[in-house]
């Protein structure tokens, strides 16, 4: 009887997690079209400018000054990675992902997913010193849009594909931090790292002796943000160092799991205000000006074929080979072309991507910030247009069948 109400309880957190995540990849599409009509309007002006107002918070002598632009890319989104790495914690050691079965096949689904883009984008880079900095753009799969897309075929699609889709983005989300760490951090202050690592040895101490107040991890964890953002290390990864020491299996007054509880708190913020408000930033592409060399230039074409070949290709190729292998099983009620359609799905690369083209070229001679854009917009919009008309044609109703629920 426990097993079954423990079992019950965490289907209806994964539907609670789907059913914000689809949602808030409708607005997330809502926020780019906007930003792109304004980029393209008379307005345009006025947006860049607002983008660019320089926002400074000091304390005595030790300040930090940005553009808005970078506070949203570095401030908001280390929030944004909190979430994330509250949601990896969860599902490593509750989860999707707490068993080696149910591991196996997204885990290598993921892998091809990455492999793949990233060699497509080098083929077409190789010979360009700072383009090839971009190899990490087609990576990416951003499951707000790719579980938006999803929500709109309705119950017809099997849950066990959406965890799927979830399992295959979570890993995804897991190798593009580790990405951003190894490959887009430089001009290393080690001073400001040490003292970073202070604040994330402070928390583990904290952990480790049971403290379960949220707001005693926030100290350590701003001041861990702010020497991150010092150091030459993506700042974001604070957000994800943070999530990873807060308690999950322990209860607070309350009777709550601390981790379980943030995660809770913060997802309708990052899903409804966050996501959508980096998107709004960062997609706002002009137009004007651009030829149609510029639409097929190798940096956009690697992103664009990244993301809408490259992802379909690794991600099915992979997961076939791994069930013709008898590694894993294709999960219940889902067959291949459930999965090709998911596979699509995946080269939805949208806010990771865009995230990843800020880091890749902010210090090359070229500013590829349009052809990333592009290259990110054409691919994911082709990957989400194809992955729902194949879905769609997967989930039909066949005659006489009793529609799914539970979805």
């Amino acid at each position: 009887m426990d097993n079954q109400k423990s079992s019950g309880r965490i289907r209806q957190s994964m539907l609670n997690f789907l059913a914000l995540e689809s949602a808030g990849g409708i607005l997330l599409v809502i926020a780019a079209m906007i930003a792109m009509v304004l980029a393209n309007s008379p307005l345009d002006h006025l947006y860049l400018k607002v983008l660019g107002v320089p926002v400074t918070v000091s304390i005595g002598q030790f300040g930090l000054s940005k553009p808005l632009l970078l506070w949203i890319n570095d401030g908001l989104m280390a929030v944004f990675f909190l979430l994330v790495g509250l949601e990896i914690k969860r599902e490593a050691l509750e989860g999707e992902l707490s068993s080696r079965e149910q591991i196996v096949l997204p885990a290598i689904a993921a892998m091809g997913g990455l492999a793949v883009p990233a060699l497509l984008y080098v083929w077409l880079n190789y010979d360009d010193g700072d383009a090839i900095n971009g190899w990490a753009i087609p990576t990416a799969t951003d499951i707000a849009f790719a579980l938006g897309v999803l929500s709109l075929l309705g119950s017809r699609v099997p849950l066990a594909l959406k965890v799927f889709l979830t399992a295959v983005a979570i890993i995804d989300d897991i190798a593009a931090i580790l990405i951003i760490a190894v490959f887009y951090s430089d001009d290393l202050s080690t001073t400001a790292l040490l003292l970073a690592g202070v604040g994330f040895v402070a928390m583990m101490i904290m952990n480790n002796r049971g403290v379960t107040r949220i707001a005693a991890y926030a100290v350590p964890g701003t001041l861990m943000w702010v020497f991150m953002v010092k150091s030459g290390v993506h700042a974001t990864l604070a957000g994800v160092l943070t999530a990873f020491c807060i308690p999950l299996s322990a209860t607070d007054a309350q009777g709550h799991s601390p981790a379980k509880h943030l995660e809770h708190s913060l997802h309708p913020w990052v899903a409804f205000g966050i996501l959508p408000i980096f998107a709004f930033a960062n997609a706002g592409v002009s137009f004007g000006g651009l030829t149609f060399s510029d639409l097929t230039g190798p940096v956009p074409l690697g992103i664009m074929l990244g993301l809408f070949v490259g992802k379909q290709v690794g991600v099915f190729v992979a997961t076939w080979l791994t069930v013709k292998l008898g590694l894993a099983r294709l999960p219940e009620d889902v067959g291949w072309l459930h999965i090709y359609g998911v596979a699509l799905l995946c080269g939805i690369g949208f806010t990771m991507s865009l995230f990843i083209g800020t880091l890749a070229f902010e210090h090359g001679e070229f500013d590829y910030g349009a052809h990333v854009r592009l290259g990110v917009i054409e691919g994911s919009l082709l990957s989400g247009i194809l992955g729902y008309v194949v879905l769609r044609i997967a989930t039909r109703k066949k005659p006489g069948e009793i529609p799914a629920t539970g979805s």
